[in-house]
């Protein structure tokens, strides 16, 4: 009866029927006792009724039964005790779920099982404000299994939000390099595992999810991420080529525009590892790079692209039969930007080979996508008001930014050609998309000071003087990783020297005579 009343708990477990677990355990016991006593701390009625449940010893010596109605009960109790924890850490419930896997801990249970015990306790102490003792636990998961990589990836975690960066990127890097081993894993007895084990009643898909194993891909990519974030550029650039060159070799290099995995578009890593390798002077490399997203992009760019602003969102958030269509709008828009990047960055590394007519003619084309886009909103007349300026999506956004740096980049390579007038227009546009570009204004200054129009150079001057904002280096940098690097290429070089003439020739306008 026992062993029947066992096998049937572990059943109703697997399918979490907590309760029909319980009212089992209730009637085997003989009556249902509020005044069983708690185990480990931790104060839960199906516990108690587990803890207070003694099995006969009898069959433990019988040659048919593989395993014990006692051995079932400890499986029983390590398993209850996992499985809520995991479900109020899910609910938020971070002490209560800290409690049933502090409980879970005592119980019987492989060292796999155990580690991702302490792993779970680790995100709990974590929630609730203790990452030193966060720390420990997940060091715990490691010492019981080294090969745990979950435990691994939440010490990354853990270390980035403690603004550990050595320790981060330490920890990604032995992920990374157990992820690309031959070996990985197998911590396992020699011994033949037990019929019915923790193991087997805990392959929920919740589980499964939260200790889904990183992807070789992922954890590469995030580690050639927070190396270029933390200026460990050339690392990143190496980091940002094996990821590459996996993909050239796998599956996703047939779907380059695919998003499955947990990672930005590919075509955004690809300029993110253009612009790393830009950063390392890798300029050949860069251009390569960018070559291929220039390749995989060309077919699906439109030659004119409208975006209705308003019937966009609104298609979107109704669900209507028009979203399709706008979704497949977006993605139109999307290739249109990121070839126009492709691009922008082409010129960049032209421009820094000192081949200033490439850089003019990939700019150019960089301009000359991003006017396949038009923005409109159409109202509720049914007018359409253009708002290329200030339409509200990220994307155009980014489409202004792309713009402001390709004419910041085309005027720089103008200058050098001496094309000053050229090279002035640009900056003056550039200004028109992006006022508070500080590298525009000082190029603008320049130009009109190098034409020799210094009355127009003093009146901007002043302007800029009067506004500090719009001459900080650190200005509204853009949000994307390699458009910030592009942004910081473009800072002029000689602002101490300007500044030192522009104020020298006010002080002697001052000077003179009325």
């Amino acid at each position: 009866l026992h062993l029947l009343a066992a096998l049937q708990g572990l059943l109703w477990l697997a399918a979490n029927r907590l309760g029909a677990m319980e009212g089992l355990l209730q009637q085997l016991c003989g009556a249902e006792n509020p005044g069983l006593p708690s185990h480990s701390g931790c104060e839960n009625k199906l516990l108690s009724l587990l803890h207070g449940w003694h099995p006969p010893h009898r069959g433990e010596s019988d040659p048919l039964v593989v395993q014990s109605a006692r051995d079932l009960k400890d499986i029983l109790w390590t398993s209850a005790a996992f499985l809520q924890g995991f479900q109020e850490l899910d609910a938020g419930n971070h002490a209560t779920a800290l409690a049933f896997l502090q409980a879970a801990a005592t119980g019987l249970c492989p060292k796999r099982v155990l580690a991702q015990i302490f792993t779970l306790m680790g995100c709990c102490n974590l929630k609730m404000g203790k990452p030193q003792t966060a720390i420990q636990c997940l060091k715990q998961a490691l010492q019981v299994d080294g090969s745990f990589l979950p435990a691994l990836y939440q010490a990354a975690v853990l270390y980035r939000h403690l603004g550990l960066v050595e320790a981060e990127l330490e920890a990604l890097a032995l992920l990374d390099q157990a992820l690309g081993g031959s070996t990985q894993t197998a911590t396992a007895s020699l011994s033949p595992p037990p019929l019915v084990g923790v193991e087997l009643l805990l392959r929920t898909l919740q589980l499964r999810a939260f200790f889904g194993q990183n992807s070789p891909s992922e954890v590469k990519y995030l580690l050639a991420q927070r190396c270029l974030q933390a200026g460990r550029v050339k690392e990143a650039a190496e980091h940002y080529l094996d990821l590459l060159a996996l993909w050239q070799e796998g599956p996703l290099h047939q779907g380059f525009l695919g998003g499955e995995l947990a990672l930005p578009r590919i075509p955004e890593v690809f300029l993110e590892a253009a612009s790393a390798l830009e950063e390392v002077a890798r300029h050949q490399d860069a251009i390569a790079v960018c070559e291929e997203v220039v390749a995989q992009t060309s077919n699906l760019v439109p030659k004119r692209l409208k975006i209705d602003v308003g019937l966009s969102s609104q298609e979107d958030s109704q669900g209507t039969p028009g979203a399709s269509s706008a979704q497949q709008e977006r993605e139109s828009l999307h290739c249109i930007l990121w070839r126009a990047t492709a691009y922008l960055l082409q010129g960049c590394a032209w421009a820094r080979l000192g081949e200033a007519k490439e850089a003019i003619s990939l700019s150019s084309r960089c301009l000359q996508d991003l006017l396949r886009i038009q923005f409109v909103n159409t109202g509720s007349n049914g007018t359409e008001e253009d708002t290329a300026l200030f339409a509200p999506t990220e994307e155009a956004r980014v489409l202004l930014q792309i713009r402001q740096l390709a004419l910041t980049v085309r005027g720089v390579e103008f200058l050098e050609l001496g094309r000053d007038k050229e090279a002035l227009m640009d900056f003056q546009h550039s200004l028109d998309f992006c006022p508070e570009n500080s590298a525009a204004h000082w190029y603008l200054l320049h130009t009109l000071w190098k034409l020799g129009r210094r009355q127009e150079a003093l009146a901007h001057w002043h302007k800029c003087r009067t506004n500090p904002v719009l001459m900080e280096e650190e200005d509204k940098r853009p949000s994307l990783q390699y458009l910030r690097l592009c942004s910081k290429w473009m800072k002029f070089p000689h602002m101490e020297s300007l500044a030192k003439n522009l104020e020298a020739c006010l002080g002697e306008r001052r000077q003179e005579p009325p």
